[in-house]
């Protein structure tokens, strides 16, 4: 009788060992990613074909045209905009001349994540002669980004532009519950990508 009481005694025992070292390996690898968070971005003189920015937080459309507006590329892709957007409404918005760049801008309204942020860019591309881009977004963001940018353009060359808000303290992120709350929130959607992209590759191979 012992013995067989003993048995899922043992199993609870296991299955916690397995939720506590997945946690330890998530709270490890969590602090590399926020440790190791992307900052630094490369001059205008590196230049591209196309700047692409990804909607959905502070400075990236602002670093982006600021990027057109030395010549680091000669267009200006914007994707996910908001339906009914114009790129004169959006001109505006950021307080920028229209009839300087308004010819240089092209925006994408389809995309809601990061996937389909991806995946908008790609098609656009497809219509071009492009051979490399200058990817912007938020440094927290720029790892996932970059896993979906590079599976669905696997051909092409992009240079990684992260930018900084000033809300997000992801050098001491430990001392803002906030930013540290985004942040494992980021690595949380980066490793589920990681997943899925590694998944797919499986599948693949297998078929």
């Amino acid at each position: 009788m012992a013995s067989g009481l003993g048995k899922p005694k043992r199993k609870r025992h296991g299955l916690a060992l397995i939720v506590a070292l997945a946690a330890a390996a998530w709270a490890v690898g969590f602090v590399i990613f926020a440790e190791t968070i992307p900052e630094t971005t490369p001059p205008a003189t590196a230049k591209t074909d196309v700047i692409v920015v990804l909607t959905g937080g502070s400075l990236r459309l602002e670093a982006g045209l600021a990027l057109l507006e030395q010549g680091a590329a000669k267009k200006l892709f914007v994707s996910g905009v908001h339906r009914g957007v114009d790129v004169e409404e959006l001109l505006r918005l950021q307080k920028r001349s229209p009839d300087r760049l308004q010819c240089c801008i092209v925006l994408g309204h389809d995309a809601a994540d990061t996937i389909g942020n991806a995946e908008e860019t790609a098609a656009w591309l497809k219509q071009q002669n492009v051979k490399s881009i200058r990817l912007v977004t938020a440094g927290y963001h720029m790892p996932r980004s970059m896993l979906e940018f590079r599976s669905a353009m696997p051909d092409l060359i992009i240079l990684p532009h992260p930018v900084s808000p000033d809300h997000v303290k992801h050098e001491i992120w430990y001392r803002y519950p906030g930013t540290a709350l985004l942040i494992a929130g980021e690595y949380t959607k980066f490793l589920l990508a990681w997943a899925r992209h590694a998944a797919q590759s499986l599948i693949s191979d297998i078929v």
